[in-house]
């Protein structure tokens, strides 16, 4: 099977959250028949839904695999899990979110698993990062990363300076 590229948002507001997407950076290259391409810079952000809860560290990641979808769900799952993911309720604290964005363009929705993710064009969180690491990047049904981003407000995503939030070693 060939290699193909997929794009994974990270997120975290738990348990040193950018020690979290560091460590989740690398488990990613780890993964079996993946290979951990570009690392965005580490984004600060409010949180969605449930505001009662501290801000989140966001980043996204581009990989190259051999792992289907599903496969790849199910690593990104077992990896939140490692970090103490609990799922108790909608938008609730989390110490790692790893969200399948963009499989090679694949169009899905299956239960479980809709590709591209249906909600990526409303966050900016999400396309910040995105558009750092692949502004060309196509979301079916809405164009280039770098297009969304622009019609997108960003204005309350905070950047972290590089001395503050240190790339993970095999992004650099």
């Amino acid at each position: 099977m060939a290699e193909i590229a997929a794009y994974i948002a990270l997120g975290s507001n738990l348990s040193d959250p950018i020690s979290q997407i560091e460590q989740a950076w690398a488990q990613l290259d780890n993964l079996p028949e993946t290979r951990l391409i570009a690392c965005s810079s580490l984004y600060q952000s409010k949180p969605v839904g449930y505001a009662e809860q501290p801000d989140f560290i966001n980043a996204a990641a581009a990989i190259v695999t051999q792992l289907s979808p599903r496969a790849l769900l199910a690593a990104l799952l077992q990896i939140e899990a490692r970090h103490g993911r609990n799922r108790t309720f909608k938008n609730a604290p989390r110490s790692l979110d790893l969200d399948l964005l963009l499989y090679d363009g694949l169009v899905m929705h299956e239960h479980g698993l809709t590709l591209p993710h249906p909600r990526m064009t409303e966050r900016a969180f999400v396309l910040l990062p995105l558009a750092e690491i692949a502004p060309d990047a196509l979301i079916p049904g809405h164009g280039r990363v770098a297009d969304c981003l622009a019609n997108t407000d960003f204005s309350d995503i905070i950047p972290l300076a590089p001395e503050t939030a240190p790339r993970a070693t095999r992004c650099q």
